[in-house]
């Protein structure tokens, strides 16, 4: 254990959180940029005294527990967890499954892209964020339970609305052919999460098409580039399809957009007005 960088590491993660950020007033009185150690302390459900000799390169070994409580009292990122635990010499435990808190910076990114449809998936394809052209386009995740916002679900067990596999992709196969293949990569990152365990058994139960991909034991992608959407209401919508990895939440931002002075552009831009409202159903 390097208690050394141990100590200045925790140090320097305690200074550059203010109160505020954990819920705690600032005082008049305050002489020390952040937090006190007492507060990280008591954050992290220890001792005072056990915490300054951690600061000061003084104490023994800390626990897995310990580390977990010191990570989440001074807001570490998943990068920066990892990095404290291998300080000490243990390796952090594995996730207990797929992440589905999306940081704020994503969502804001997805409400800044008016003109592109994007939506943001976990390891196991349930669609966590979304903004409206997506909504448009696809459906209104708003509405729907988040078990039933799951795309591997559509693909393979779900006409969905209007009775259009997957909102009506050309590229299905190919679609299909990829979820099953990521989905046994998140099989082995979270072997002990039981709903995604629940996941894979229904759609090898459920769909003779995913047992088969599945016996298959493919686990190497193909980028899918360009895909069209047979929309109910504005017809087909060819979009290029880019995929943007966020790997410390194990989670893919997927954004739709068209080709600038296309038919498929007059059309996102249409589906951007009316929403989700349905135009085919008349009135």
């Amino acid at each position: 254990m390097d208690k050394r960088e141990f100590g200045a590491f925790l140090r320097s993660r305690r200074e550059r959180i203010t109160p505020a950020e954990v819920g705690l007033p600032a005082g008049k009185r305050r002489r020390t940029p952040g937090l006190r150690r007492d507060e990280v302390a008591h954050l992290a459900f220890i001792s005072t005294e056990y915490y300054t000799r951690l600061e000061q390169a003084r104490a023994p070994h800390p626990s897995r527990e310990v580390l977990a409580g010191l990570a989440r009292a001074l807001r570490l990122s998943d990068v920066e967890g990892t990095y404290l635990h291998r300080l000490v010499g243990i390796e952090p435990s594995l996730p207990p499954g797929p992440s589905r808190l999306v940081r704020q910076s994503i969502l804001d990114l997805l409400d800044r892209l008016p003109q592109a449809a994007a939506i943001v998936v976990s390891a196991t394809y349930e669609v966590i964020a979304w903004n409206d052209l997506a909504c448009a386009l696809m459906e209104d995740f708003s509405a729907l339970a988040p078990r039933e916002r799951n795309l591997a679900r559509r693909a393979f067990l779900d006409p969905g609305p209007h009775g259009r596999r997957l909102y009506g992709v050309t590229d299905v196969d190919e679609f299909s052919r990829t979820c099953a293949l990521h989905l046994r990569a998140a099989a082995a990152r979270y072997p002990n999460d039981p709903e995604t365990t629940q996941l894979i058994n229904e759609l090898r139960s459920g769909s003779a098409e995913f047992a088969e991909l599945w016996a298959d034991h493919d686990v190497c992608a193909q980028t899918m580039l360009c895909k069209t959407f047979h929309h109910p209401a504005v017809g087909p919508v060819s979009v290029n399809c880019d995929v943007l990895d966020i790997t410390d939440r194990d989670q893919r931002v997927v954004i739709y957009t068209a080709e600038p002075g296309s038919a498929s552009e007059n059309a996102l831009a249409l589906l951007s007005v009316v929403g989700t409202q349905r135009m085919d159903v008349p009135g």
